[in-house]
């Protein structure tokens, strides 16, 4: 009998001959390994079964199931007049190994072999597609009367939406005679995926029924687009639902964290990991790097990472951006090392980035100038805009600002505005005027000029005391409708995270921390301080420009962190620009007179202020 020939064979109950193709069929369905679906192979041609139709077709579907799509195409090849049956099977076959290009092939095959798609051809075939593409097969869709089968139109969505063509994908959503969930999600990641929130949102919420995957796409939409209290927020409601968190889900809602700098949040959901048997892969471990490093807690980065097994070039960039992160460069650099000796994991463009800003974090002009220069020669590299926007932060930071300009007017490549801001910065650091203003103009006269770039010169006309400068900038910018990023700090603090603008009076406790302020700047007058007024607004008089600076987002968040934590405890702030001198030396002296460590991130890294002094020194 065939079925002795099993190392576990499955029950069968048939009135069929032992032989016969329907019970070789069922067998094929019914079969748990590739080794049995071999065994029924051979049985099939010993037989001469191996032309029957239902016998293939069920072949086919096996092989593909077992990913042995190699096999399952051997087959279909040699299928004699292969039926729509065929042919749609062989599509869904390399859609679902994601094998788009060779499915439209497929198709375009089975066209010109006259055989006619039925819905299930263009539901498979749709899947993954091109928006191009996909619009021609909308044709064909439409032409053979499809347009209006829900199945089809769910994948026309989904093309649409995924291809960005939103308008299309919104009027066929719209009408749809049924919309079911999958139809659903889709315009929810299409419009999640693009950046409208808000109208993602409004659909998610009408949804009567919502499966991880509406979760994950608004949940990622909203972390990925710069919005991770809403994401955290929506991450808890999920929990609340009793729905279960994938990775996905998890990676999006510590990628939140990170963002905002919410330890507390992230140490619970490392620890659900932890709990629920969530296996740690590099993927997640990954995202758990990325977070802690964000919150400030290097430690805890460095631990997870030593504990990843099969790391690859994606966690060791992770660490490496770290490292960089706080000022870390020789650590950094040894780990970069480490890397390119390994054969596991080579550099990648974001792992020169990473390694450059640690240079540019600690002034290694010379070391930084070696690797970028081995990135060509040594790792068949090309310098990408971000990498040339890595060494002129390092040139210029360093005051090197002649070499900066040189290296961006000779670049291979044309300098973006985040180049020129990047120099222009570097130009306010040093208070170089000149070539600030040479920048400036060069910029303006081809219409290059952003509102940073405004905004920057601003910033230095003010550093140098030229008001009248200051005022020309203001008339340039309110005539083009420029806006200055506010400044806003946030703390979290029992698991919640609160956010604070300058002179912001909308907290629930902003009597508290303004009396807290008024006894900081006692502190800080005892110990010799002196407001540093050329960085405020120059049409305000002494008294006022220093109690402007006094209200500063991340004073209000310090102030707010002393009377709401532990004595003694650290107080962790992130910042959403780059922190002002005068705040930089408030909070290290504030770090001196509480004994409190503070951890700042702001726009370009960390800063850890203990007893006096910051691990940037002064040089940031």
């Amino acid at each position: 009998m065939l079925s002795t020939s099993f190392s576990t064979p499955p029950p069968i109950t048939t009135n069929h001959p032992p032989h016969s193709p329907e019970t070789l069929a069922t067998l094929i369905t019914t079969t748990k390994t590739i080794k049995q679906l071999h065994q029924i192979h051979a049985a099939v041609i010993r037989h001469n079964f191996h032309n029957h139709p239902q016998v293939n077709f069920k072949l086919q579907r096996s092989y593909s199931s077992f990913d042995r799509l190699d096999s399952c195409l051997t087959l279909f090849n040699h299928t004699h007049n292969p039926n729509v049956f065929f042919y749609t099977s062989i599509i869904h076959s390399h859609t679902v190994h994601n094998l788009y290009i060779k499915a439209i092939k497929l198709y375009i095959q089975m066209i010109s072999q006259d055989v006619e798609p039925n819905e299930f051809t263009f539901s498979a075939v749709l899947k993954g597609c091109r928006l191009d593409i996909g619009k021609l097969i909308h044709t064909h869709v439409v032409k053979l009367g499809f347009d209006s089968n829900m199945h089809v139109r769910t994948a026309l969505v989904d093309v649409y939406s995924r291809g960005g063509d939103l308008y299309s994908a919104r009027q066929l959503f719209d009408t749809m005679p049924e919309r079911s969930l999958v139809s659903l999600t889709s315009m929810i990641t299409g419009y999640a995926k693009h950046g409208e929130l808000v109208k993602a949102r409004a659909l998610f919420d009408a949804m009567t029924e919502r499966d991880s995957v509406c979760w994950n796409v608004m949940i990622g939409g909203y972390a990925k687009y710069g919005k991770p209290t809403e994401a955290l927020t929506l991450f808890r409601e999920m929990l609340s639902k009793k729905m279960n968190p994938d990775e996905v889900t998890l990676v999006a809602g510590l990628s939140a964290c990170g963002q905002i700098g919410a330890l507390e949040s992230g140490r619970w959901i490392h620890s659900y990991i932890q709990n629920n048997g969530v296996y740690m892969n590099v993927h997640l471990g990954t995202a758990l790097i990325d977070m802690y490093s964000k919150c400030g807690s290097l430690k805890d980065a460095e631990s997870i990472f030593n504990k990843l097994k099969n790391k690859d070039v994606v966690a060791y960039n992770a660490m490496i951006t770290a490292y960089a992160m706080h000022g870390f460069s020789g650590q950094a650099l040894l780990l970069f090392s480490n890397m390119c000796r390994m054969h596991t994991a080579r550099p990648t463009d974001v792992s020169f980035i990473g390694i450059l800003n640690a240079c540019a974090h600690s002034g290694l002009v010379s070391v930084g100038k070696g690797i970028f220069l081995s990135m060509k020669s040594k790792h068949k590299t090309e310098p990408t805009i971000e990498h040339y926007g890595c060494m002129v932060n390092l040139l210029g930071r360093a005051g090197y600002l002649e070499h900066a300009y040189e290296l961006v007017t000779n670049m291979k490549i044309d300098p973006d505005p985040v180049i020129w801001g990047t120099l222009l910065d570097s130009c306010t650091l040093h208070k170089n005027v000149d070539l600030a203003e040479h920048i400036v103009k060069f910029l303006v006269d081809r219409n290059l000029a952003n509102s940073g770039t405004y905004i920057l010169l601003s910033n230095l006309y003010a550093a140098t005391s030229d008001w009248a400068g200051v005022a020309r900038m203001r008339t340039l910018m309110k005539d083009h409708g420029v806006h200055k990023e506010p400044g806003c700090s946030s703390i979290e603090v029992h698991n919640k995270v609160h956010e604070f603008v300058a002179g912001d009076m909308n907290h629930p406790s902003y009597q508290k921390i303004y009396m807290m302020l008024e006894e900081v700047n006692g502190w800080l007058k005892d110990h010799g301080y002196i407001p540093q007024t050329d960085v405020a607004l120059h049409d305000l008089g002494e008294k006022e420009r220093a109690r402007s600076l006094e209200v500063h987002s991340e004073k209000l968040a310090i102030a707010f962190g002393l009377i709401s934590t532990e004595a003694g405890s650290t107080i962790k702030i992130v910042k959403n620009l780059r922190v002002c001198s005068d705040c930089h030396e408030v909070t290290k002296l504030i770090s001196k007179i509480t004994r409190r460590r503070i951890v700042v991130r702001d726009r370009n890294r960390f800063h850890s202020f203990e007893d006096g002094s910051c691990s940037c020194g002064d040089y940031w």
